[in-house]
C-alpha cells in the first residue's frame, strides 16, 4: 500500500502543475525562444528560485509541457479504446468517433496545437523529434485498430494497415491545424472530424 502523501508533497506537485499550466500560456502566446523564465513565473506569482527548485532550465519546462500532452493523448487510447475492443465494424465505428470526439476536445486547446504543430522545427532537433514521436505513437495505435479489424473480418482485406493509419493520423492532425483559423468554430471543427471517420470509413470498411 503506497503512503499518503504530506501537505508539503501535495502542494509541491501542485505548484510544478501549475508551472506547467502557466507554460502553456506562455510558450503558446509568445513562442519558445521569446518566453523567459520570468515570464512564466510572474505568470504563477513565484519566485525564479522556486522555479529552479522544479525544473533545470525552460528546457526542461518545454520536456514537462510536452510529457503532459503525451499522457493526455495516450489517456484517450486507454480503457474501452484498446485495439482489440471492437468485435464488429460498428463497435470500430463508434470508437472511432469516442476517439476523435475526445481528440478533437484536446486539440480544442489552441495553446497544444501553436507550441507542438507551430513550433516543431523552431526549437531543436530533440524537441522536433519528441514531437514525430508522438506521431509515431499514434500511427501505431491507429495501426493496432486496423489489424484488429482485418482479423476479425470487417474491414477490407486489401489495405495497407501501415500506410493507412499514417493516413488517418494526417487527417487528425490537419483536423487540429484548422483550429488555428479563427474563422472555423468549435462545432466546425467536431463536423470536421466527424467527417473525417466518415471518410476513413468510406475506405476501409469491408
Amino acid at each position: 500500500m503506497s503512503r499518503a502523501l504530506s501537505y508539503a508533497e501535495r502542494r509541491k506537485l501542485q505548484l510544478r502543475d501549475e508551472i506547467i499550466e502557466a507554460a502553456f500560456d506562455v510558450f503558446a502566446e509568445r513562442g519558445y525562444h521569446d518566453a523567459g523564465v520570468t515570464d512564466i513565473t510572474e505568470r504563477v506569482g513565484i519566485g525564479s528560485s522556486t522555479f529552479y527548485r522544479h525544473f533545470d532550465n525552460k528546457r526542461d519546462l518545454l520536456d514537462a509541457v510536452i510529457t503532459t500532452v503525451i499522457d493526455r493523448w495516450v489517456a484517450v487510447l486507454a480503457a474501452e479504446n484498446a485495439a482489440d475492443a471492437a468485435a464488429t465494424l460498428g463497435d470500430y465505428r463508434a470508437q472511432s468517433l469516442r476517439i476523435a470526439t475526445a481528440l478533437n476536445d484536446i486539440a480544442s486547446d489552441l495553446r497544444i496545437i501553436r507550441i507542438l504543430l507551430g513550433q516543431i522545427t523552431g526549437i531543436d532537433r530533440e524537441f522536433e523529434q519528441k514531437v514525430f514521436a508522438m506521431f509515431d505513437l499514434a500511427v501505431a495505435f491507429e495501426a493496432g485498430y486496423l489489424d484488429n479489424g482485418l482479423q476479425r473480418g470487417y474491414l477490407r482485406a486489401d489495405i495497407d494497415t501501415a500506410a493507412t493509419a499514417r493516413a488517418v493520423v494526417g487527417m487528425i492532425f490537419g483536423t487540429a491545424i484548422l483550429g488555428l483559423n479563427p474563422t472555423i468554430d468549435a462545432d466546425e471543427r467536431t463536423e470536421t472530424s466527424h467527417a473525417a471517420v466518415q471518410l476513413m470509413f468510406d475506405g476501409i470498411a469491408k
